[in-house]
């Protein structure tokens, strides 16, 4: 695997999740600092919104509107000018947090939940997909999952991977011009099968735990993997064809693709996800390297 060097583009954030490149900028949330920022390519920050329920994943309707995730009351966001609006209410299909998104062709918006209490140390449980469209309607369109996390679209419109990070796997389904999800399959199987009653005990069998992910013009995925301070390269089959290291001391929570040529790997990394240990502190930082294999698909 090649020994790629990192650079830090940005420093001082709390927990960064949900990293976009969008009209030749980086997006990101901060959990507990409650904002969705741009950060420049020169690390200049410019907070673009702030979300009280805690921000996550973030995309662009095709009208240009950013949407994003108020996590904590299961909200789905329209963000204008500084300002939110309310795009649906989630809150009798989640079992745990809102979480990430991705936004297919028509602006149908595909999100997950925790499906538990992560942060209280609930037994853990499982989650669906929901699908969101428009005019606000929300469908559950696939359940049983095991905490479905970053998810992308392919870039002909007809395959949707999610990460489920306490299954050790990546999940693909068809995705139907109506929206409908169908043909669940693996894509990726990275470890055993976890069971246990507790977060803790189902955190200790985890041997990969993909959380935001993003794809290449090769078909291949970039996860971060969350108990392994990495983000992982995937050949679809689950192979692990290359990787790129945070610093010792630092986890990988998501990656993206992009910059002008969309080869630079963007990794959002803080010392942990815990939320006692984070939102005091300003440990957590961006950085990239660049990638031999450019962006593709959604997000």
């Amino acid at each position: 695997m090649t020994t790629r060097s990192l650079t830090t583009l940005f420093t001082g954030g709390a927990f960064f999740e949900g990293p976009r490149w969008h009209d030749g900028t980086w997006w990101v949330s901060d959990f507990y600092r409650h904002t969705i920022s741009r950060i420049g390519t020169d690390g200049a920050e410019q907070v673009v919104a702030e979300v009280a329920g805690q921000p996550s994943g973030l995309g662009w309707l095709p009208d240009g509107t950013l949407v994003a995730v108020s996590m904590k009351d299961h909200r789905l966001l329209r963000v204008a000018d500084g300002e939110t609006s309310e795009l649906a209410d989630l809150t009798e299909r989640c079992g745990g947090h809102l979480n990430d998104l991705v936004v297919d062709e028509a602006g149908r918006v595909y999100t997950g939940d925790f499906g538990f209490d992560l942060m209280g140390g609930g037994a853990a449980g499982t989650a669906s997909l929901k699908r969101v469209d428009p005019d606000g309607t929300v469908t559950v369109v696939a359940e049983g999952l095991q905490f479905p996390n970053g998810m992308v679209i392919t870039p002909d419109g007809g395959t949707l991977l999610v990460d489920e990070t306490l299954g050790n796997r990546v999940t693909a389904f068809d995705l139907a011009p109506d929206g409908s999800l169908t043909g669940r399959r693996v894509f990726a199987q990275l470890g055993p099968e976890v069971t246990g009653a507790t977060t803790e005990e189902v955190l200790g069998q985890l041997v990969v735990a993909p959380d935001g992910c993003t794809l290449d013009t090769e078909g291949h995925l970039w996860i971060a993997d969350a108990v392994g301070g990495r983000a992982a390269r995937l050949s679809p089959g689950g192979e692990v064809v290359d990787e790129v290291r945070a610093p010792e001391g630092l986890g990988v929570f998501a990656c993206a693709l992009g910059g002008d040529d969309g080869r630079t790997l963007l990794l959002c990394s803080a010392p942990d996800f815990y939320e006692h240990n984070r939102a005091p502190a300003r440990e957590a930082v961006l950085l990239t390297t660049t990638v031999d294999v450019p962006h593709a698909g959604r997000p």
